[in-house]
């Protein structure tokens, strides 16, 4: 009897699996289930399942990430790859090495998936989005040097605004380097201080050509820029991520210019239909006040005015003599009013007391009120109505 083990059993299946031609490059459809994606390696598990049976698969993180969309559970998608065990656990499974959407294309799938989660953020809403500048004077364009879209927004920018500068970052727009140049030419312009406006764009071409402008990282470098971006991505029809979170959508490269720029001849028309309508309103406001002064003249006030200002002198002249008397009057009585309070003041006047023949004694300063203020051999001022004394005390009598 031949015995074998579990892992030579396993190991046998695994490279039958491998050997076998129809399961090294198979093709499977089927809905995804179970999905889990581990971020620390970038691997993806799943199964893959049909109404009857089901396939577990993994997706190792350096295929995972060429992926140009977020699978998950519950989509349908078509996977290739080849069949092989995992000797470990006994497991045959199926080894991704790309896989697509069943029925969208994974392009369109990723652009959906995209816009929808930045449709949530709110990160294209119009109440944030930047007002162009009416009159720029520095003009940022991020777009290849070499193409017809550099040209366009050229020329119309010298047609209909040449007083704008403009300052032309040359970008790749297509390709697998696409994304990252478009978002270094993006800070770059951001960074000039006196950029007024930035133009991002391309020419037209497929969903393949204008990918570089459908990815997260323009859509946030867009969304990061402190300066007014007007995106301008292929023609009319053509709609990129990058469209919807700009501060401005042009279908095109030469529409874009014309936004930003505006028409000097239109802006000189208009200065001259501004000046012509404030001449007609300084002219009719000279108008009006003329025949408001004609008027006047012919007013009754300033035809009779010897009249009316005899009239006012008569006026002024009773006033005048009211005024007089009312004066005098007052006068008279505030003298008589003064000339009592000064009788009543000088009748309380020490010196009203002195001149009828009293006097006043001090010592020290202080007037004497009675003897025995005093003693003998102090000395005393006397004080009368013309004069003083200075006197020396030789005896002090007390009344009784």
């Amino acid at each position: 009897m031949n015995v074998i083990t579990v892992s030579q059993v396993n190991r046998y299946i695994k490279a039958l699996l491998d050997e076998s031609a129809p399961l090294r490059s198979i093709f499977i459809s089927g809905e995804i289930s179970n999905f889990k994606y581990y971020y620390s390696s970038g691997h993806m598990y799943f199964t893959l399942k049909d109404e009857n049976s089901q396939l577990k698969a993994v997706m190792f993180s350096s295929y995972a990430s060429k992926l140009k969309f977020n699978p998950d559970s519950g989509m349908k998608v078509i996977c290739s790859g080849r069949i092989s065990a995992y000797e470990r656990n006994g497991e045959y499974q199926l080894y991704v090495d790309d896989m697509q959407p069943d029925g969208v294309g994974a392009l369109n799938l990723a652009f959906e998936q995209l816009k929808e989660r930045l449709l949530n953020e709110g990160v294209c809403n119009d109440e944030i989005k930047k007002p162009l500048p009416p009159f720029p004077r520095k003009i940022g364009v991020a777009t290849s040097d070499i193409g017809a879209a550099v040209e366009d927004i050229k020329n119309i920018t010298a047609r209909r605004y040449p007083l704008a500068e403009l300052v032309i970052v040359p970008t790749i727009v297509q390709g697998t380097s696409a994304s990252a140049d478009i978002v270094k030419s993006i800070r770059l312009l951001d960074d000039i201080e006196d950029i007024d406006v930035i133009i991002v764009g391309r020419g037209g071409g497929s969903i393949e050509d204008l990918w570089a402008f459908n990815t997260e990282e323009v859509a946030r470098a867009v969304i990061a820029c402190k300066t007014p971006i007007v995106s301008a991505v292929g023609h009319e029809t053509d709609y990129t991520i990058c469209d919807f979170v700009a501060d401005l959508r042009a279908p095109t490269p030469s529409a874009a210019a014309e936004l930003v720029c505006p028409d000097m001849n239109s802006l000189s028309n208009e200065l001259a239909t501004l000046k012509s309508s404030l001449f007609n309103y300084i002219n009719i406001m000279i108008d009006d006040n003329i025949q408001y002064v004609s008027e006047l003249s012919h007013s009754p006030v300033l035809e009779n005015y010897d009249s009316v200002l005899s009239s006012y002198k008569d006026n002024v002249d009773v006033l005048e003599a009211r005024l007089s008397d009312s004066v005098l009057s007052s006068v008279e009585t505030k003298s008589l009013k003064l000339s009592a309070l000064a009788g009543k003041l000088n009748a309380l006047s020490p010196l009203a007391i002195l001149a009828r023949g009293y006097s006043v004694a001090q010592k020290n300063n202080e007037i004497i009120k009675s003897v025995s203020d005093i003693n003998e051999n102090d000395e005393i001022h006397i004080a009368f109505s013309d004069g003083g004394a200075i006197c020396k005390v030789n005896e002090v009598v007390e009344n009784g």
